[in-house]
């Protein structure tokens, strides 16, 4: 019986247009803590695609973010071409992260694979949790676990089957 999957997501992309923004980098060629405007509100953003666009965003009171209202706003705000995910991340320790997460043309997901992935990257790139070790990322739907190393991304998480069936072709 397999209880739990970990899958490589492959190597984050830093680079700006491959995001895509138009935001500037700010830290070795990556878009790190940037200042970014949103509904009158100042946000420093962590960018980074993983697959897709994701916009990483730091708070000390995930719970207490207004996520159905500020998600949609961050999802297309002009510096985002075509549009992007926005995850809310708290710091809980070192090897530990909450977080919520609005997906773009879906709203708010109970968890989301490559979220949870950009979430651990930004934590690294930040200097809050350390690269080459796993980090647990409580989301809604569970914890995942990511590791992110300098030349790939591992994702683990759960696995139970939900249904079973037969075809005839």
């Amino acid at each position: 019986k397999v209880s739990s999957v970990t899958v490589e997501m492959g190597n984050p992309i830093f680079e700006p247009t491959q995001i895509p923004t138009t935001l500037e980098t700010t830290q070795n060629g990556a878009i790190v803590n940037a200042p970014l405007d949103v509904d009158g509100m100042s946000y420093n953003a962590t960018c980074v695609n993983i697959g897709n666009p994701h916009c990483v965003v730091f708070s000390s009171f995930v719970d207490k973010v207004d996520v159905e209202k500020i998600g949609p706003i961050f999802e297309k705000h002009e510096v985002f071409p075509e549009r992007t995910n926005t995850e809310f991340v708290r710091v809980v320790g070192p090897n530990e992260l909450k977080m919520r997460t609005w997906e773009r043309g879906n709203g708010e997901t109970p968890a989301c694979g490559t979220g949870a992935c950009a979430a651990a990257i930004a934590a690294v790139l930040n200097g809050y949790c350390p690269m080459n070790e796993d980090i647990t990322v409580n989301v809604r739907g569970g914890k995942l676990s990511v590791k992110y190393t300098e030349d790939t991304v591992y994702l683990t998480g759960g696995a139970e089957l939900l249904y079973k069936g037969e075809i005839e072709i």
